[in-house]
């Protein structure tokens, strides 16, 4: 029976070397991923931080967007065409990840 319990605690800590050089492999391996999702996290923070400060000052944004239109209306068109086309584009994009399933569905009040 002694043998037995010997047998079982060699294996237990051998499994647990095992998982340790694993857990070491497995960390060295997720640190480019890890920075790739930190860059990503950090861009949409700053996004969402633009859409916060557009939601909460669209007086000074309109005032910007005015003084842009007048000192340069050729590129404030231009620009808002493009803005048109990707946020169509979004449109069309976000109706097909609803119907495929894949885009969480926003609850209204």
């Amino acid at each position: 029976m002694q043998n037995r319990q010997i047998e079982l605690a060699l294996k237990q800590g051998r499994l647990q070397e095992r998982i340790a050089t694993q857990r070491a492999a497995l960390a060295a391996q997720i640190k480019p991923v890890a920075e790739a999702l930190k860059t990503a996290d950090a861009a949409i923070a700053t996004g969402r931080s633009g859409i916060d400060y557009i939601k909460h000052h669209p007086g000074q944004v309109g005032a910007a967007f005015a003084v842009l239109a007048i000192l340069r209306p050729k590129r404030v068109w231009q620009w808002g065409r493009r803005a048109f086309v990707a946020w169509s584009l979004w449109r069309k994009l976000r109706g097909q990840l609803n119907r495929a399933g894949l885009m969480p569905q926003h609850k209204t009040a």
